[in-house]
């Protein structure tokens, strides 16, 4: 969605804000009313900052009944209307800390003093109020317009984590509002049973988490798997006295209420966006959404200082992250040749930022994710960019479809070379097996000389392009007898660059033979698969002359790669690639440092950020030649971190969560040569 021109005159102001006023009206209906919404979160709160922006603007233009002046939608005509005891409100909202500091000087002007701030994940579910009479549950709703719900209350007695009765001594009336979510691993399983069925899939677990709660027969909704996080407690007869927002969180604890264990007190601004900055980064650590997170004030009695406004409590803001979901074109769908021929199809779409990246294309996996979601060229579509995972698209916007818009069908010829594409039985996946594809070649050349394989630098796919193209690549062995001369000739290429592309070849030849065997595009083998055949037979001749039986036999490898492996070299052209590989001089042995004593057997070891004294796949070496692993996340086994320049800032942030130790360059050479870290006693 391109950002709207900003109407000049009272007129046009006008005319504006009565077509956002339609369209938020249209859509809050297909969100909160019909729960088939047609535009993402992102797109419809930018709707509403428009319209807020032209109010602002234009203040004569401001209605009782507008959008900006009440929260949600009306309740669902399949359930009874319940007017909340006090509204539930809505929060305003920020992105920067800039304006959370803006927000605090707002606050100044009600509360003088030290203010306490408590900071919790911001759940992407349904806000939820439950009603208790004398410990006991009789009434659930959901937020609505937040004053008036839909009645849930059969539905909401059917999700395990919401307690029936308040263990005494309890309160004459308690309301605790929270929100009801659905995990993302129940979303996942609850979307494969929906394919089995036959059903329709639903788009994210905020979606799936409203439709099951919605589901006219109970029994439905307790199949769902449907969670719960308390968040505040609403009004109360006849319970303690509390002072802090936090005394709060603690009762409802205590009365067998789940609280979402990650909410945190700061007192400083400046911590808040530290604790924002870190959800942001480790959102995808945790097994439910959060869409940013939740500021406020932790002393009850500034927050009566504070007051609200007609929508919002000035007492606390929403920090939100920068969307992973939006709504866009698909323009079209193509499908790309990979280095070992898998036909991949694609989205092309008109491009979104999502996820605080500009995203003009996206993936669709295979034959049968297209066929299961049914997106077609000229759909609207939900696509979704998570951290730095591919952008795919989940779904098409059904509502929005055109007439009569054709299905797309997967082609039956390679989109490169026009050889038949075949799927193989038994597999997901559609294949190019045209060996001389030149799509192939361009990837699987690229490929050898990616980081992770022979690490050539300057030699990206679209260089490789340009040199299969004018005859000067054919395999990957082409690479170490490159014709620098005409390199020199092509345009954009100059004596230094040429020089540098040389060197890089040159250094890639003593690269380890873990990275030769990745490099080769064996389909099955990756990285881990490498360095456990490297490690057990030491010579690229040993493999070529081991049986599948004695690769299988080696743990860590298996009868699948061991056969793939046997398959991949039994082929002369491969052999032959071998032999001119050997005669320009790459290493064929490895691991450097087998023999190594496995001081770390059994212990996992994370390598984050740019280390001086060694590559990343070098450091990754070392640990695995000793026994040890190294994978690319930080958990609760994880022995130590090594940190480089520029580390990850999720990986620092988990370590610390998890007390896991730090390890800079000098410490990780200790922990090679003893086992040991720096500062344990020996034994």
């Amino acid at each position: 969605m391109s950002a709207p021109q900003r109407p000049g005159t009272a007129d046009e102001a006008r005319e504006r804000a009565e077509q956002l006023r339609e369209l938020i009206a249209h859509h809050s209906e297909r969100y909160y009313v019909v729960d088939d919404p047609e535009i993402s979160d992102a797109d419809f709160d930018a709707l509403v900052d428009e319209l807020a922006a032209l109010e602002s603007a234009f203040p004569e233009l401001v209605t009782p009944d507008s959008p900006t002046q009440h929260v949600g939608g009306g309740p669902a005509a399949a359930f009874a209307e319940v007017r909340h005891r006090s509204p539930m409100m809505s929060l305003d909202k920020t992105t920067s800390y800039e304006e959370l500091l803006a927000w605090g000087a707002r606050m100044e002007r009600y509360v003088s003093g030290p203010v306490e701030l408590t900071c919790e994940p911001k759940i992407d579910g349904l806000a939820t109020s439950l009603l208790y009479e004398r410990g006991r549950l009789v009434r659930a709703a959901t937020r609505g317009d937040g004053v008036v719900g839909e009645g849930v209350t059969a539905n909401v007695a059917t999700v395990g984590e919401i307690p029936e009765r308040i263990p005494a001594p309890f309160p004459e009336v308690v309301e605790v509002r929270g929100e009801i979510y659905m995990a993302i691993s129940a979303f996942e399983a609850l979307n494969s049973r929906q394919a089995e069925l036959g059903a329709r899939r639903f788009i994210n677990p905020r979606n799936a988490a409203a439709g099951s709660l919605r589901q006219k027969d109970p029994a439905v909704t307790a199949t769902r798997e449907l969670g719960f996080f308390a968040y505040q407690v609403g009004e109360m007869d006849g319970g303690p006295a509390f002072e802090r927002h936090t005394e709060t969180l603690e009762w409802l604890r205590h009365s067998g209420f789940p609280v979402n264990p990650h909410i945190r007190v700061v007192g400083t601004l400046e911590e808040v966006h530290q604790y924002c900055k870190r959800w942001e980064a480790d959102r995808h650590g945790l097994d439910y959404e959060i869409d940013g997170v939740v500021v406020k004030v932790d002393d009850l009695a500034q927050r009566r200082q504070l007051g609200t406004t007609s929508r919002a409590p000035r007492w606390a803001i929403a920090y939100k992250f920068p969307p992973e979901e939006r709504t866009t074109l698909l323009r079209d769908i193509m499908v790309s040749i990979g280095r070992t021929g898998k036909a991949t199809p694609f989205a092309i779409l008109e491009p979104v930022v999502v996820g605080g990246a500009r995203v003009g294309m996206a993936t669709l996996h295979n034959a049968d994710q297209v066929e299961a979601k049914d997106v077609r060229p000229g759909d609207t579509v939900v696509v979704r960019r998570a951290g730095d995972v591919i952008p795919e698209v989940r779904a098409p916007v059904l509502g929005l479809r055109p007439e009569g818009l054709p299905k797309w069908r997967f082609p039956g010829a390679c989109p490169v070379c026009g050889e038949p594409l075949v799927r193989l039985e038994g597999e997901s996946d559609t294949f190019c097996v045209n060996a001389d594809c030149p799509g192939q070649r361009v990837q699987r050349i690229a490929h050898f000389a990616s980081r992770g394989a022979m690490d050539i630098e300057h030699l990206g796919e679209r260089t490789v392009g340009q040199f299969v193209r004018a005859g000067l690549l054919g395999d990957v062995a082409d690479v170490y007898r490159l014709d620098l001369d005409a390199v020199r000739e092509m345009e954009g290429w100059g004596d230094t660059s040429v020089a540098n592309l040389a060197a890089a070849i040159e250094a890639s030849k003593s690269r380890p033979l873990a990275n030769l065997l990745v490099g080769l595009s064996i389909r099955h083998l990756g990285t881990t698969g490498a360095q456990v055949l490297a490690r057990a037979f030491g010579h690229l001749d040993r493999i070529l002359a081991a049986s599948a039986e004695e690769m299988a036999a080696v743990e860590g490898v298996g009868p699948v790669i061991a056969a793939s492996v046997q398959e991949f070299f039994a082929l002369d052209t491969n052999r032959e690639v071998i032999e001119r590989l050997r005669a320009a001089g790459v290493n064929l042995e490895g691991p450097a440092e087998d023999g190594m004593p496995q001081v770390l057997l059994g212990r996992s070891v994370v390598v984050t950020g740019t280390l001086q004294q060694r590559t990343r796949e070098q450091a990754e070496a070392a640990i695995t030649a000793r026994g040890g692993k190294s994978p690319g996340s930080v958990s609760k086994r994880t022995t130590a971190v090594v940190v480089g320049a520029d580390p990850g800032a999720a990986k620092l942030a988990k370590a610390a969560e998890l007390g896991v130790p730090l390890l800079d360059e000098d410490a990780f050479a200790v922990l090679l040569d003893t086992g040991r870290l720096p500062g344990a006693e020996p034994g």
